[in-house]
C-alpha cells in the first residue's frame, strides 16, 4: 500500500460565493409576519449548503486519498447527505437496522456498509445477513456466539480500546478490547467458531487535540493483525475510526500517513475510516426564532429551537453553538459583526430549565421578539438526535443550496 503525499489541493469557489447562496436561502426563509403567520410557520430550519460537503469530501481525499471514508450515518441521516456522500465515493458505516435500510433504500450495495456497532440485537444481525451486509465490528466473545449463530458468514473486524482521555466525546469507555483481550480470547474463540476475521477496528474519539493516540492505536492494531495472521485468518481492512474534525484536520491527517507508514509500510490492507462531522458540520447552518424576552440584570432571551431539539449537541457533543444576529429590528443582519456586545442568556422553547443554549451569550446588536438568530456549523449530531419533548416538533425543515 502505497501512504503518498497527498493529492494537489482542490481549489474552493469564493466563501463570498458560498456565504452569499446561504444568506440568499436564510432571507428568503424567514419572510414570514410572526403576528398573523399561521402556528409553525416561525419555526427554527436549516439551510444546508451541499457545496460545503464536496469540499469536505475533497478535502479527506486530499489529505488521505489512502483512506476509503465510510460515512457515519448516524452523524446526520438526511438522505439528500447520504446520497451525495455516496455519490461523491464514499462509503457507510451504519449502526442499525434503520441506517442499513436507509443506505440500501437509496441504490447503495450492502458491500459498501460496515455494521460498525460491537454490540448488536439478534434481530438486527439476522436482518443484516438477510439484506446481504458483510462486515461488522465485535469487542467481545458473547457478540461472536451470536454472529456465529445468525451471521456466520460475515466478516469481523475486531474492535480495540484506546486512550481517548484527550477525546470531548470518549468511547473507550463503552466500546473496545485491550491487545491482551483480542490476542487472548477473541481471536482464538473466533477460529473455534469458524468465524472469518478480517481485520482490526478503533477509534481515538471526537474532539481530541492529541493525535498521539492514532499512533498508539495503530501499533496495537499492527500487533492484532500480525497475531490474526498467525491463526490463518485473511486479514484485509484495518478501520481507523472516526472523530476527525476539519479545523484539526491537517495534524491529525499528518499522524495518520505517518503512522501507516511506521507499521504499515509495504502492506496490502485496505485502510478505512468512519468521519461522519468532517463531513457535514460546516454545511449547516440553523435559524431560530425570538419568541420571547425577559428583562433581567442580564437579559434572557427565549427562542424555537434548544436542547430537546437541535441543539441537543451541547448535552450529548459537548458542542457550544456560535450565535449571531440574523434579523435585529426587521433588518437582515447576516454577516454584520454589529455595532457593540449585547450581553445576555439564550434558552430554548420548552418548561424545562436545564433547556439553555447560552448562560453567556454577547450578540453583535440587542434582539427582541420577532427577531431571529443564526447559528453556524451545526450538521453533525444535531437534528439526529432531536426530540419531541413538550409536543415540540422533532423534524426541521432543511432548505438546500449548492455552492459547487
Amino acid at each position: 500500500m502505497s501512504m503518498a503525499a497527498p493529492v494537489p489541493a482542490p481549489v474552493p469557489p469564493s466563501a463570498v460565493v458560498a456565504s452569499t447562496a446561504v444568506a440568499k436561502a436564510l432571507y428568503k426563509q424567514i419572510q414570514v409576519d410572526h403576528e398573523v403567520c399561521d402556528a409553525g410557520d416561525e419555526d427554527s430550519f436549516f439551510v444546508c449548503d451541499l457545496g460545503e460537503i464536496r469540499r469536505a469530501f475533497a478535502q479527506w481525499q486530499h489529505q488521505l486519498p489512502m483512506v476509503k471514508p465510510y460515512y457515519a450515518v448516524k452523524c446526520n441521516p438526511h438522505f439528500q447527505v447520504v446520497k451525495l456522500l455516496g455519490q461523491l465515493g464514499a462509503n457507510f458505516d451504519c449502526a442499525s437496522k434503520a441506517e442499513i435500510d436507509e443506505v440500501l433504500s437509496l441504490g447503495f450495495s450492502p458491500d459498501q456498509i460496515v455494521y460498525a456497532n460491537p454490540c448488536k440485537t439478534n434481530s438486527f444481525i439476522r436482518h443484516s445477513q438477510q439484506v446481504g451486509v458483510k462486515l461488522t465490528t465485535v469487542d467481545n466473545t458473547t457478540e461472536l456466539h451470536k454472529l456465529a449463530r445468525f451471521h456466520p458468514k460475515c466478516g469481523v473486524l475486531v474492535r480495540l480500546t484506546t486512550d481517548d482521555s484527550a477525546a470531548q466525546c470518549r468511547l473507550s469507555t463503552k466500546f473496545g478490547c485491550t491487545v491482551d483481550e483480542a490476542i487472548g480470547d477473541i481471536l482464538p474463540l473466533a477460529r473455534q467458531l469458524g468465524l472469518n476475521v478480517r481485520g482490526v477496528a478503533f477509534h481515538v474519539g471526537s474532539g481530541a487535540k492529541d493525535f498521539t493516540s492514532i499512533n498508539t492505536a495503530m501499533k496495537d492494531s499492527r500487533q492484532v493483525i500480525d497475531a490474526a495472521v498467525a491463526m490463518g485468518f485473511q486479514v484485509d481492512t484495518l478501520d481507523i475510526g472516526g472523530g476527525f474534525e476539519r479545523a484539526t484536520f491537517a495534524e491529525s491527517s499528518a499522524m495518520v500517513r505517518a503512522s501507516l507508514d511506521q507499521y504499515f509500510a509495504g502492506s496490502d490492507i485496505n485502510v478505512i475510516a468512519e468521519p461522519g462531522r468532517f463531513m457535514v458540520s460546516d454545511a449547516f447552518t440553523l435559524a431560530a426564532h425570538v419568541i420571547a424576552k425577559r428583562p433581567h440584570e442580564v437579559p434572557m432571551v427565549y427562542i424555537n429551537d434548544g436542547v430537546y431539539g437541535n441543539m441537543n449537541c451541547i448535552l450529548f457533543d459537548h458542542q457550544t453553538p456560535e450565535a449571531h444576529v440574523l434579523v435585529h429590528r426587521s433588518q437582515f443582519v447576516y454577516g454584520d459583526s454589529g455595532v457593540g456586545s449585547f450581553k445576555c442568556s439564550i434558552w430554548g422553547p420548552t418548561c424545562d430549565g436545564l433547556d439553555c443554549v447560552s448562560g453567556d451569550a454577547s450578540l453583535g446588536w440587542d434582539v427582541d421578539v420577532g427577531d431571529w438568530l443564526y447559528f453556524p456549523r451545526l450538521g453533525a449530531y444535531t437534528s439526529a438526535a432531536s426530540t419531541a419533548f413538550n409536543g415540540f416538533s422533532s423534524t426541521t425543515k432543511v432548505v438546500f443550496v449548492d455552492t459547487a
